[in-house]
């Protein structure tokens, strides 16, 4: 009997499961509850703390939906970066989405990791010291009431985010910067471009590189007269002794530009709103004006304008919330539901001035990339809401909550228009 060798049938590998389908991610709340979370965006915190979501360009990340674990990623630089070149970085549809190859793009050191974002924070630190800010008060106040002696003699309704708001937060960053005024219309409307949820990569870019010439300008400018300003001191202490690169001093300044003004100004629209819809919390911050301060930062808590960020990059394998985040996948912090988490805060979809917790919410992130302006932001909101309630203490929204433009088209929430009458 001869020996048979036989050969064994291959085996077909096992079919390659598709990826689970992850829903979207959610960034407006619905057309007629503008001021619940973004829709879906309960139902995914209320089932599990991280969950998967899809994005604009068909990449996946995870989302984190509750507090604790939004602490948890945002303290923690070491496992969860936030350079956008980053492995698994979640770009799409953010801010300066695919152009992250200059420094005004990337928006400089609030996407860097430390050593270098501590490098160049440092610098500004002192520039946002309370008591440095504090010392604006007196101007900010004084342009409030410029700014309300200009809507008394104007037609009704008057527009609050046009004719308040926006031009509020503008002249004030604008203050500070050492931006003339001239050019405050200019920068609102490249801040306004940017920060469209739907630019392509294309436009993004465009509307970056617009706004790198822009401030290209501005800091030849301070160059040849520094002038006595935030941008001023900074070519002078250190771009001049080599501490601080041009690329990086225009990115710090597309940071402050950006992020300085438009923010506060639709966190004031918001806000107001929210107050004239409840004229007994009103009439008690008018009775009572040293509720003020708290007020402001339970508004913080309620209102989460930031709907698409922050963002970070996994760079090594990490459990958070039950789930098992690989290092090259992308994490997204849902601010707004984190603020809303009912194991932090009770009764959370409600704004109450005297919340004893309100200032553990995250609306300013947490960790080393907290936000360095939030004590300006503070201010101008405690000012801004103060002086309309003194001098407008009728005030009422012109239209009904379903025919207001809120924002649902940007990263930044809030309101296209307030038109409001007294």
């Amino acid at each position: 009997m001869s020996d048979l060798s036989v050969s064994p049938r291959p085996v077909a590998p096992p079919p390659v499961a598709p990826p689970p389908v992850a829903p979207p991610l959610p960034v407006a709340p619905p057309p007629d509850r503008p001021f619940a979370l973004p829709a879906g965006l309960g139902a995914l915190s209320a089932a599990a703390p991280v969950v998967r979501v899809s994005l604009l360009d068909g990449s996946q990340a995870w989302l984190v939906t509750r507090h604790a674990e939004a602490r948890a990623v945002l303290g923690d630089h070491r496992r969860f970066s936030s350079v956008p070149t980053a492995p698994g970085y979640p770009r799409s549809g953010m801010v300066g989405g695919s152009t992250a190859d200059t420094a005004v793009a990337s928006l400089g050191f609030i996407r860097m990791d430390p050593p270098d974002h501590t490098r160049i924070r440092r610098m500004l630190t002192h520039e946002f010291m309370v008591r440095r800010i504090e010392e604006l008060r007196p101007g900010i106040e004084r342009i409030a009431d410029e700014l309300c002696d200009a809507m008394e003699r104007a037609p009704r309704p008057v527009d609050l985010v046009a004719d308040f708001a926006l031009p509020l937060t503008s002249s004030v960053i604008g203050l500070l910067l050492g931006v003339p005024a001239a050019d405050h219309p200019l920068f609102r409307d490249l801040t306004a471009r940017a920060n469209r949820i739907a630019n392509t990569p294309r436009e993004a870019a465009r509307v970056l590189d617009e706004l790198a010439g822009y401030l290209d300008e501005l800091v030849a400018a301070k160059e040849r007269e520094p002038g006595d300003d935030l941008l001023g001191r900074l070519v002078v202490e250190r771009l001049r002794t080599g501490e601080l690169s041009r690329p990086d001093l225009l990115a710090v300044a597309a940071v402050l530009l950006i992020g300085g003004f438009e923010t506060t100004a639709n966190m004031i629209s918001l806000s107001a709103l929210s107050l004239m819809r409840d004229p007994e919390t009103a009439e008690r911050l008018r009775r009572e004006p040293a509720l003020m301060k708290g007020a402001v930062t339970e508004l913080l808590r309620f209102h989460g304008i930031i709907r698409n960020g922050p963002r970070r990059a996994v760079t090594e394998d990490v459990e958070i919330g039950g789930q098992r985040l690989a290092a090259g996948e992308g994490v997204i912090i849902a601010v707004s539901a984190a603020n809303r988490d009912p194991e932090e805060f009770q009764d959370p979809d409600t704004v109450d001035v005297c919340r004893p917790n309100a200032s553990r919410h995250v609306a300013f992130g947490f960790g080393v990339h907290q936000c360095l302006g939030q004590t300006l932001a503070r201010l101008e909101l405690q000012v801004a809401l103060a002086t309309l309630s003194r001098r407008f203490p009728a005030m009422r929204p012109a239209a009904p909550l379903a025919r207001m433009r809120f924002r649902a088209d940007m990263t930044i929430y809030g309101l296209h228009a307030l038109p409001v009458i007294w």
